[in-house]
């Protein structure tokens, strides 16, 4: 960053850091202990549209990376498109099993990175529910290297439970990077794995 950049308030963004995901399964721990929520097995990663023989062949890679995992029951990842028209790539696994997950959801992310789509990356997230099946994600946005929890309110309505996203970015403060521009915690409304 130079001087005239000073000057005008610009800055530099954070480089995406990709193995800020391996800090899930620590995270989910201690939001199972201090807030009580666990892990569904649902996470995906999100990328603005793409298309053409490179991303197919990227979209290959992943089902073959992750189809080869023996120890998995069901399928290992489904690709949808939002109404927003984001596609979304949805990974499961057995909700004990979290570091699989976040295994897949990292190398989900590098390949698309290697690849060269690196700038169409949006974010990850991991899906939990409380005891009472509210549904939380903790989501990661890929431009700024930074987490931050979403709490739709269950029913349906497009609204979040902020007093919920607070408790649990405190629960957590110590675990991830949280995002500390509020305005950046975008609502992922209808994300798979939600």
């Amino acid at each position: 960053m130079g001087l005239l950049d000073t000057i005008l308030g610009r800055s530099k963004p954070v480089r995406p850091d990709l193995d800020q995901l391996f800090s899930l399964p620590s995270a989910a721990l201690t939001l199972q202990a201090g807030a009580g929520y666990t892990p569904t097995g649902l996470g995906s990663v999100c990328f603005a549209g793409v298309e053409g023989g490179g991303f197919a062949r990227i979209k290959r890679d992943v089902q073959e990376l992750l189809d080869a995992d023996k120890d998995r029951s069901g399928p290992p990842v489904t690709f949808s498109q939002d109404a927003y028209g984001y596609t979304w790539l949805l990974a499961q696994r057995a909700p004990d099993d979290t570091a699989a997950l976040v295994n897949d959801l990292h190398a989900v992310n590098t390949l698309l990175q290697d690849g060269g789509f690196g700038p169409h990356l949006l974010c990850s997230l991991l899906g939990f529910q409380d005891a009472e099946a509210r549904p939380l994600a903790l989501v990661y946005l890929y431009k700024r290297g930074s987490f931050y929890p979403f709490a739709p309110v269950p029913g349906g309505a497009e609204k979040r439970d902020s007093p919920r996203e607070l408790q649990v970015r405190a629960v957590l403060g110590d675990d991830l990077r949280i995002e500390p521009d509020l305005a950046r915690w975008f609502p992922v409304w209808g994300a798979p794995g939600l």
